[in-house]
């Protein structure tokens, strides 16, 4: 499965087959909640957090590969994410992109 975000794919043709996606929501926990707090404090990157967030994209992006591939799509373009805040600690992050069929 090839997976690029722009909307074509060097030297070849193919047909659009759809939309396809792939979520995931993520809560922090209260151990990491706790410790990222004081991270805040001095600053600097929440390791974690980043942790967390770079599972998501690849769980998300897994989901959206899984759907391509029930379509029978030889690659996914366009390919976008998103986030959203969805309740207090929770966030959705979201996989996007067009399946296609090599022609």
């Amino acid at each position: 499965m090839i997976l690029v975000n722009t909307d074509y794919i060097a030297g070849k043709n193919f047909e659009m087959l759809g939309l396809v996606k792939g979520s995931t929501i993520q809560s922090k926990n209260l151990g990491r909640d706790i410790t990222q707090s004081f991270k805040t404090l001095v600053g600097g990157e929440l390791k974690a957090y980043t942790e967390m967030m770079n599972d998501a994209r690849a769980l998300a992006t897994k989901r959206m590969v899984e759907e391509a591939e029930r379509l029978g799509a030889d690659a996914v373009v366009n390919i976008r994410y998103s986030s959203a805040s969805v309740m207090q600690g929770a966030a959705e992050v979201m996989a996007y992109g067009t399946a296609v069929k090599f022609v």
